[in-house]
């Protein structure tokens, strides 16, 4: 479902456009007016995924192996995963989508993510989407959660609802990304709780801005999974390479 745009929102768009000039996410350079929301010598730089990827995650593979190395050696709670690019093509963007205060990034992003994913969706018979939620302190202190951006973007792009009341970040964790794989369980223990008992969903999509060892998701699919939520996939904006 493409978002409709009225002839006086158009006009409102432009002014603002005028006003506030968009910048790229990619070079976080300002945009010529009209000339869309990424630089066109952009494009290039940012990498998708393609080719053979890992069955259960979607990190993208360098052989025809059927899951990466960390799927075979761990048994994760999800169903499947999927992701739209390539992490170290786009890091530096997510950075500053996350931390640097660019809430303006989640249009594109949230677009290509539907673009992208939004037959998977089908395919998964998706009930709802549901970000990754952070702490109301760490939500505080960003102003926004990243994760639930891209979520009503891509909600907007393909009907499938937003749900931001069936769970809750219980504790404020540690950054995960300078955690290893036995520290990011610890963290992550007793981290979420559901806030919405009677739950009637039977498929459900967590979304995220990035996947790494999975010890987010497979927590998070435990917490949802006590709720009856039967299937639990999940879909980022970037990934990193597998093995």
């Amino acid at each position: 479902m493409k978002k409709y745009i009225s002839r006086k929102g158009k006009i409102m768009e432009t002014a603002l456009d005028l006003l506030f000039p968009k910048r790229c996410p990619i070079c976080d350079g300002i945009v010529g007016f009209r000339k869309g929301y990424v630089c066109p010598q952009c494009l290039g730089k940012i990498k998708p995924v393609n080719g053979p990827v890992c069955m259960k995650c979607g990190k993208p593979l360098s052989d025809e192996e059927e899951y990466c190395l960390d799927c075979r050696k761990k048994k994760h709670l999800f169903c499947r995963g999927a992701a739209v690019f390539e992490y170290r093509s786009i890091a530096i963007a997510i950075y500053r989508f996350k931390y640097g205060g660019r809430q303006e990034y989640a249009f594109f992003f949230g677009k290509c993510m539907a673009r992208r994913l939004g037959e998977q969706f089908k395919r998964w018979k998706a009930d709802a989407l549901v970000p990754v939620p952070i702490h109301s302190s760490r939500k505080r202190e960003r102003g926004y959660n990243q994760a639930e951006l891209l979520a009503r973007e891509i909600s907007a792009w393909t009907g499938i609802p937003v749900r931001c009341d069936l769970i809750a970040r219980r504790k404020k964790t540690a950054p995960q990304k300078n955690l290893n794989d036995a520290q990011r369980q610890n963290n992550l223990k007793r981290a979420f709780k559901i806030i919405k008992n009677d739950v009637k969903l039977n498929t459900i999509v967590i979304i995220d801005d990035i996947y790494t060892t999975g010890s987010t998701i497979d927590t998070m699919t435990a917490t949802l999974q006590e709720a009856g939520i039967k299937n639990i996939y999940f879909a980022v904006l970037a990934i990193g390479a597998g093995q």
